[in-house]
């Protein structure tokens, strides 16, 4: 359900505004996204998971804020983010 170590150091490579940067909303974008996509998968096979339902609604709705707040700053790059992970707006 979660994501490896190595999967995450390559999201915060791939997405990282500068060198060592973790706490972008790319970043965070990136990883909630991976989380999220991972989640949906759980529940093709258990449909009644709803613990895990709760926690995937939180990251939905955490992933939302970040990315409000990126338009909202600047448009271009919540436009490169949500192309780049092929979120829809």
């Amino acid at each position: 359900m979660s994501i490896t170590a190595e999967r995450k150091t390559q999201l915060i490579k791939e997405y990282a505004t500068v060198e060592g940067d973790t706490g972008s909303p790319e970043v965070q974008v990136a990883i909630l996204t991976e989380r999220i996509n991972n989640l949906t998968e759980h529940f093709k096979g258990h449909k009644k998971d709803n613990h895990s339902r709760r926690g995937l609604l939180a990251m939905v709705s955490s992933r939302r804020s970040l990315l409000d707040y990126l338009k909202k700053k600047e448009e271009a790059r919540y436009t490169k983010l949500i192309t780049s992970l092929g979120i829809r707006r």
